[in-house]
């Protein structure tokens, strides 16, 4: 997304685009293989008790033999975008210049497809190395619109999976996201703004605002990531592509009465555009 020769200084496209802007100028150095079986048994522990914070997982981790530090494990659950899930009082701060939008799905009746649409970032394990996978959820079907996967954290492979989503299936209502600095970077809203979407963000910790995007998550996982060990990034996108046509076609979901979410997708009438 950063373009070098582009007349607009590399550092007001970060900000456009909500990066550090250090990252512009950062080479990152490869994660040890220690780390990377630490974090893969961290992902494992968070779908289980996504409750425990990282003195208990450093504690179950020791159990199982792994030493390693609370501050280290607090520095991967980073770098892995995960967080403990409890409420608390609402203190963090978005990134500079990014606005945070009120949660609007409380006691919403949620009752079409493109009323609600979500999104979230998971980390996906890979035999060396890892990858992040965004996807875009619609809310009362279940249904995958669009993916991307990306190397790194920045707003760009979101923005794209939005873009692609809004292209071919039209536009939703509500956009429903974390506050993460992806979806709260100017560049991510201004497209919601384009298209008049109404923004949602989650409540900072609270894993019931975004719950059906944390259950394909769940089931992303357990029937497909650690059932394999992708050897490359192509290798990963692949499978993660197979999964989800899957999970959209084929897989019957008992809360859709045993139906994909293509069965219901694409036979209830969609919301019209406002």
């Amino acid at each position: 997304m950063i373009d070098r020769g582009h007349a607009l200084p590399l550092v007001s496209q970060a900000r456009q685009l909500g990066i550090s802007r250090g990252s512009i100028y950062y080479l990152p150095r490869a994660v040890s293989p220690a780390d990377l079986t630490i974090m893969r048994r961290i992902d494992e522990l968070h779908l289980l008790y996504p409750f425990a914070g990282s003195r208990m997982l450093r504690d179950m981790l020791r159990q199982e033999g792994i030493e390693v530090g609370r501050l280290h494990v607090a520095t991967l659950m980073k770098r892995m975008r995960i967080e403990t899930i409890y409420r608390r009082p609402n203190t963090s701060k978005p990134a500079p210049g990014h606005k945070i939008y009120p949660y609007l799905l409380r006691k919403l009746p949620v009752t079409r497809p493109n009323q609600v649409w979500a999104t979230d970032i998971t980390y996906v394990p890979m035999a060396r190395g890892f990858v992040y996978l965004v996807a875009i959820v619609d809310w009362f079907t279940r249904r995958v619109l669009a993916w991307r996967v990306s190397v790194s954290l920045d707003a760009g492979f979101c923005i794209e999976a939005l873009e692609e989503a809004l292209a071919r299936y039209g536009k939703p209502a509500i956009f429903n996201s974390d506050q993460g600095s992806q979806f709260t970077s100017m560049a991510l809203t201004a497209v919601l703004l384009r298209e008049k979407i109404a923004i949602s963000m989650d409540g900072k910790g609270c894993r019931r605002d975004n719950v059906f995007v944390e259950r394909l998550w769940r089931s992303f996982k357990y029937e497909e990531v650690y059932l394999h060990a992708y050897a490359s990034v192509p290798g990963a996108r692949a499978g993660i592509g197979r999964y989800i046509g899957f999970y959209n076609a084929v897989r019957p979901h008992s809360a859709l009465g045993g139906r994909t979410p293509d069965q219901i997708y694409f036979t209830q009438p969609l919301l019209a555009a406002a």
